[in-house]
């Protein structure tokens, strides 16, 4: 039996089985597995809400008709009480078969709805994860971007340092606590793809220096970006973990 074979079910034959497997001690491992796995969850979840309502209906509906023979059989004097009285063992019967499948349905129901929570949880977990790492991937490319002008000495405009303070803007939850944290931090410290910086050889041990001279400075093992230049030329830094300028020229206050 697999989950394909399980699909093709009609729904009387599926509704068996779920009542073959609803009761914790008669269940067969295997097919529980099955019965809650992503495919069939949702149509045994439904298979089970069906049949706590349909349980719940024919309890009301007895119930209506017996009090409805209750009254008839009363008003036929003692003949028609002894009938209402004969018939009462097999009503109590029948309403205790039935309360005792609700309590079964309804505990199988909650172990469903307990796997449809783990699955949910997992899966939005997982999405939660690819967002992580789409975000990632963004973070590094805007890191790219301002350590290619740095490196060219390109002039820097205001879109660029717009784009750059993003780093410094978006936050992210990490840590036990989900305590916010700057794109920047978490490229220095989780997300950095740099190549630890050789200090001893030709412009890696600039860029390392630059680094580590920067407002609020990188770790030194990393070749920072060092400047970038607005449009008259002044150098602003915008490296290290507050390394976004605020737009202000050489000499202004």
């Amino acid at each position: 039996m697999d989950v394909t074979t399980l699909t093709q079910l009609s729904d009387d034959a599926y509704v068996r089985l779920v009542l073959d497997n609803a009761h914790p001690p008669a269940r067969d491992g295997e097919t529980w597995e099955l019965l809650i796995s992503p495919t069939l969850i949702d149509r045994t979840r439904d298979t089970l809400s069906g049949l706590v309502q349909r349980n719940v209906s024919a309890l009301r509906k007895r119930k209506a008709e017996r009090e409805a023979f209750q009254a008839a059989c009363f008003a036929r004097g003692p003949a028609g009480k002894k009938d209402w009285f004969d018939t009462r063992n097999d009503y109590e019967e029948w309403r205790h078969r039935a309360a005792n499948f609700a309590r079964t349905v309804q505990n199988a129901l909650a172990d469903v709805n307990r796997a449809k929570r783990d699955l949910n949880r997992s899966a939005n977990h997982s999405v939660a994860q690819e967002h992580r790492e789409c975000l990632r991937r963004l973070a590094l490319a805007v890191q790219r971007h301002q350590a290619a002008h740095a490196r060219a000495g390109r002039i820097a405009e205001r879109p660029d340092h717009e784009l750059w303070r993003a780093l410094d803007r978006i936050m992210v939850p990490i840590g036990p606590d989900s305590e916010p944290t700057p794109l920047r931090t978490m490229l220095d410290v989780y997300w950095t793809d740099v190549a630890p910086a050789d200090t001893a050889t030709g412009p890696r041990a600039g860029a390392g220096r630059a680094g580590r001279s920067a407002p609020a400075g990188r770790s030194g093992r990393f070749g920072g970006v060092p400047k970038a230049r607005h449009a008259d030329d002044a150098p602003v830094s915008v490296s290290g973990r507050g390394g976004v300028p605020d737009g202000r020229r050489a000499g202004e206050a």
